[in-house]
């Protein structure tokens, strides 16, 4: 891996040991997608999360979430980085936005997390 950003190698070392040590696939499958070049990450927008969820699903953003559009439903959205407006769009939706390394934590399986982005 050729990542600089510490924060960034730490996560990916972390997924890929949560994936091997619970056998799930969708932590090995995020830390690939973070591995590769920043240009190719995610950026989501509010609107497009909003569109495809459900009320109370947890979600995961490979990248940044950003905070055009609305969102009328409480997710609970786990992403690299958030814009300032999103951040209040989902506090306002009665959301919570996390770190992939809180959502590692908060659900070490992996299950009923959906990847968006």
């Amino acid at each position: 891996m050729s990542k600089k950003n510490p924060r960034i190698r730490k996560l990916v070392k972390k997924l890929k040991q949560k994936s091997h040590q619970e056998g799930t696939k969708i932590w090995k499958d995020i830390a690939e997608r973070l591995e590769k070049p920043r240009s190719n990450y995610s950026e989501v927008n509010i609107s497009k999360i909003n569109r495809h969820v459900k009320e109370g699903e947890d979600i995961i953003v490979p990248g940044k979430v950003l905070g055009s559009g609305r969102l009328e439903k409480p997710v609970n959205i786990a992403a690299l980085d958030f814009s300032d407006t999103a951040i209040t769009k989902i506090k306002q939706a009665d959301g919570e936005h996390l770190s992939i390394e809180e959502l590692i934590q908060k659900n070490p399986k992996g299950s009923g997390i959906t990847i968006i982005g």
